[in-house]
C-alpha cells in the first residue's frame, strides 16, 4: 500500500490557490480514480483507490499546511506505511515557474513549510515528493499573499497542465518506479529550452 499525500489548507477560501496545489493534484486523482477523498482519519480527508495493481490511501491534511506532518504521522502509523519505499508528497513550489514538475526525494524542505513539518514529524527527508511549479511569470511583492490567492485566470490553463502531469507521474511512479518517472518528468523544461 502506497499512502499519496497532498498539502493545501483546508477551507473554500483556498481551494485554488496556488499553495493547495497539491490538494488540487489529489482531488484530480481521485476523479480519474472514481473515488471521494471524504473519510476523516488521522486529522486528514481519505480516500482509497487502485491505480495500476498498487492499493493507495490518498490523503488531504486537514491541521492547514504548517502542521502538515501532525497528519502524515498518523496516516503512516494507521496505515503502517514506511515513508521512505510507501510516501508520496505532492507539494506547491514558489522555487518553479507555474506549470513545471519535478519529482525527487531526500531534499531539504527548502523553505517549504509544510514539508518541513513532514520532515520533522518523521525525522526523515527521505520521502518522494512531487513538486509543483506555482511561481507566477510577474513580480511579487508579497509571496504569502500571493500563495493564497486564487490563480488567475490566464494561468488557469498551464495549472490544468500541470495537474495532469502530475497525475500521470503518480501513475508512472506505481506501475514503473520512481527512476523511470524522473527520468520522463525532470527532463521536460531542459528540452523545451530556447531554439537557436
Amino acid at each position: 500500500m502506497k499512502l499519496i499525500v497532498g498539502l493545501g489548507n483546508p477551507g473554500i477560501e483556498y481551494q485554488f490557490t496556488p499553495h493547495n496545489a497539491g490538494f488540487l493534484a489529489v482531488d484530480l486523482i481521485a476523479d480519474q480514480c472514481k473515488v471521494e477523498v471524504r473519510n476523516r482519519q488521522c486529522r486528514a480527508l481519505t480516500g482509497r483507490a487502485v491505480i495500476g495493481s498498487e492499493t493507495v490511501i490518498l490523503a488531504k491534511p486537514e491541521t492547514f499546511m504548517n502542521l502538515s506532518g501532525l497528519s502524515v504521522r498518523e496516516l503512516v502509523a494507521e496505515h503502517q506505511i514506511d515513508p521512505q519505499s510507501g510516501l508520496i508528497v505532492l507539494q506547491d513550489e514558489m522555487d518553479f515557474a507555474l506549470g513545471t514538475l519535478r519529482i525527487h526525494r531526500k531534499r531539504s524542505s527548502a523553505g517549504h513549510n509544510g514539508i518541513e513539518s513532514i520532515i520533522g514529524a518523521l525525522g526523515t527527508q527521505d520521502f518522494l515528493r512531487i513538486r509543483l511549479g506555482v511561481a507566477p511569470e510577474y513580480k511579487v511583492s508579497d509571496g504569502k499573499d500571493y500563495l493564497l490567492s486564487p490563480f488567475r485566470k490566464a494561468q488557469l490553463a498551464a495549472v490544468s497542465e500541470m495537474l495532469e502531469a502530475a497525475v500521470e507521474a503518480v501513475k508512472v511512479i506505481l506501475t514503473e518506479g520512481e527512476g523511470p518517472a524522473m527520468n520522463r518528468f525532470n527532463r521536460k523544461e531542459k528540452e523545451a529550452g530556447p531554439e537557436n
